[in-house]
């Protein structure tokens, strides 16, 4: 099967094993933290798997605190919170209490805080690690992961993203034309496996974007099924198949990329892409990469924004499909910009899509593919006259953030030229934050503005979109990552 063939399988799959109901994963989370040691040898000594189960189940309620209420729908729990307690507010669930700071005066706790004092390796490592691997990212002590990210940043560069525009364009032309000229389609789905397909050709090289046929297309979805709820509250040595699938992907991807690195190193020829700067890169105590350091790097670079871009990509989508006048002023501004037969796309005349560019940061703003960001106090903090001890876990809401009412105008409403002024929100520094802020703030940004405003221009150039029935998707919040529900978009090639 054609690698642009991927099956609605292989993606409901993947998606499959992240639409976990929250509310079924931390019952089973509070199950397994009781469970610990005990009962394990109990199972195994008297069998009775079932009744004990049952029994913790339902003993075990009151260790959930607000996880049902919170699961059930977030962001109308964070804001009823933040309208009855004010900008900082605790609860617990699953046995652990979550402090959030909401609003951008107690945000800025966050983002303004050194590492040793809120830290992100406490909270992130059982998630990313199992997925990236050990000696790269969140399993790396704060001062190694900042050189890493220098890495990062070479290698996104500008010089790098005028080649990537090309590569964009050309990909998301080849994998559209199998839509033909009109009908209704997931759009989510085809987003999902173009953004794997794009990363894959701009950041990990020929020779691996040549490898990726379905069996390799399987293994990064079933890597990628390791970002779930489950991964993130139970123990990773529990024998669950999404655990199991991601740990054997993990390894052949290395496996796949060991090939591909000793290959390259053996060349005497030198490419200019990213796997060439991880190659040549050095720590500054001179100690080069490991091998194992750089597929785990090419690992992270991949899934890292995947479903990120993806899902903001897909929900920019929908947004165009529902002001027809917005998306014909879109069209209307690839004609100003680039001309009128709209010639291929160069880096220079996506900088100067400013429409386009306010559409995706009001895209961001509405729909922000991260929920959460959260750090885990290791010393006692104070924001809003509030004291946070050690051991909370201590979040920022994207989402609460970028539609309070006291900080934004019209605050549910998708209107992109707001950012025609100086301060849409105020002035405030961190009432908008979808690629978070500070130390942590997320270094893909810029590829990721590249990325999304070369696929949707050309989109934009081949089709015009339509709500199927005028249905605008919910939202889905038991991803991790908020997937539009039921993504299906009508489209009709356009006569140029």
């Amino acid at each position: 099967m054609h690698i642009y063939q991927m099956s609605a399988k292989l993606l409901g799959d993947t998606m499959g094993k992240m639409n976990e109901n929250l509310t079924s994963v931390v019952l089973a989370a509070s199950v397994f933290t009781l469970t610990l040691g005990y009962i394990s040898k109990l199972l195994l000594k008297h069998h009775c798997y079932f009744f004990i189960v049952i029994y913790l189940c339902l003993s075990a309620i009151p260790f959930l605190g607000h996880a049902i209420a919170f699961g059930k729908s977030p962001i109308e729990f964070l804001e009823n919170a933040y309208n009855k307690y004010g900008p900082v507010f605790s609860f617990t669930m699953v046995g652990k209490t979550f402090t959030y700071l909401l609003g951008s005066d107690a945000a800025a706790l966050m983002f303004n805080s050194k590492n040793e004092d809120l830290n992100a390796e406490d909270v992130y490592s059982r998630l990313t690690t199992p997925v990236f691997g050990k000696g790269v990212a969140y399993d790396v002590p704060n001062h190694i992961f900042l050189e890493q990210k220098k890495m990062f940043k070479t290698g996104l560069n500008i010089a790098r993203f005028r080649e990537h525009v090309k590569i964009i364009e050309r990909e998301t032309i080849e994998y559209f034309q199998r839509w033909g000229d009109s009908g209704e389609r997931n759009l989510f789905e085809a987003l999902s496996e173009l953004i794997i397909l794009t990363a894959s050709s701009c950041l990990h090289g020929k020779e691996i974007r040549s490898m990726l046929d379905e069996r390799v297309a399987q293994l990064y979805a079933d890597l990628d099924g390791g970002f779930t709820h489950a991964a993130w509250l139970l123990p990773g040595w529990l024998p669950l198949p999404s655990f199991r699938k991601r740990d054997r992907a993990h390894r052949e991807i290395k496996n796949i990329f060991y090939k591909v690195i000793q290959k390259r190193r053996s060349s005497e020829e030198k490419a200019d892409d990213i796997l060439q700067t991880f190659m040549d890169s050095t720590y500054k105590d001179g100690r080069p990469l490991t091998d194992d350091e750089i597929a785990g790097m090419l690992i992270g670079l991949l899934l890292a924004g995947q479903h990120t871009s993806s899902t903001t990509s897909a929900w920019l989508g929908f947004f165009l499909a529902k002001d027809k006048a917005l998306q014909e002023r879109c069209y209307a501004e690839q004609k100003a910009v680039c001309g009128e037969n709209l010639p291929p796309l160069n880096f220079d005349q996506l900088k100067d899509l400013s429409l386009l560019e306010r559409c995706l940061k009001e895209t961001l703003r509405l729909r922000p593919p991260i929920m959460t960001m959260m750090r885990m106090a290791r010393s006692p903090q104070t924001a809003a006259g509030y004291t946070i001890p050690v051991g909370h876990q201590v979040c920022v809401s994207p989402t609460v953030n970028h539609r309070l009412h006291d900080t934004w105008v019209d605050r549910m409403e998708f209107k992109p030229d707001r950012y025609l002024n100086d301060n849409p929100a105020a002035g405030e520094k961190f009432a908008y934050v979808p690629f978070g802020a500070g130390r942590h703030r997320c270094i893909g940004e810029n590829f990721a503005y590249v990325q999304i405003k070369t696929i949707w221009s050309t989109l934009l150039r081949m089709y015009d979109f339509d709500l199927v029935e005028g249905y605008f998707p919910t939202i889905n919040y038991t991803t991790m990552i908020h997937t539009p529900h039921n993504p299906v978009i009508r489209y009709k090639r356009r006569k140029q």
